[in-house]
């Protein structure tokens, strides 16, 4: 057993239920810290000072791009992109770094990465896009899979507890299991059972990590 537990935020409880289900008592601290990147990064950073980890992960549900991220399956983040932290333009959108004002883009700790690739050698390694509103339409994920060519799946959280996690100094990862495809939003045909049980599935993997 490490020194200090790893850390597990999810957006909501039935998320952080998923994960805990398939987790056995140990080492592992599982928290729902909301929805969106401001309150999942403010509700992280209360957690990583009040307490020692490892590191942090940030796991859940989400949407695949289709061709990129099967509906049912994993995918482990390289990058947490936030993908509409920015300005609008008559010329298209503007990243934050090109406005001058910072990043939008923070790194997966490498060794986490790896480790996740090695316990879960079937899930999909990609960048994953944050937004503070998810896709839906067609237009809108097509512009995203164009800008960002190596974006496997978008959630709304991961940013967030990227940004907390560098704050405080403590190694990163993003793990996310998806419900649906990217595009027109069809809640009918969402797949959740599935991506809980992607998650309960994976969540063996997490004790494992350095």
């Amino acid at each position: 057993m490490n020194s200090y537990p790893l850390l597990v935020v999810t957006a909501v409880t039935a998320e952080a239920e998923a994960v805990r289900a398939g987790l056995d008592p140990g080492d592992v601290v599982v928290e729902a810290v909301g929805v969106g990147p401001a309150a999942a990064a403010a509700a992280t950073a209360r957690l990583l000072a009040g307490r020692a980890f490892r590191a942090v992960v940030s796991a859940g549900i989400a949407g695949g791009f289709p061709g990129r991220a099967a509906v049912g399956g994993l995918v482990i983040a390289t990058r947490s992109i936030a993908a509409d932290l920015g300005a609008e333009s008559p010329d298209g959108f503007l990243p934050i770094e090109e406005l001058g004002f910072g990043t939008s883009v923070l790194d997966a700790d490498p060794q986490l990465v790896k480790a996740l690739q090695t316990a879960l050698p079937t899930a999909i390694t990609g960048d994953v896009l944050t937004l503070a509103t998810v896709t839906g339409t067609a237009a809108t994920a097509d512009r995203l899979a164009a800008r960002f060519p190596l974006a496997a799946a978008e959630a709304m959280e991961g940013y967030g507890v990227a940004s907390a996690a560098a704050g405080a100094g403590v190694p990163f990862a993003e793990l996310r299991a998806v419900s649906n495809p990217i595009g027109p939003r069809d809640r009918a045909a969402w797949r959740l059972g599935d991506a809980f049980a992607a998650l309960r599935a994976a969540a063996p993997a997490l004790p494992t990590l350095p």
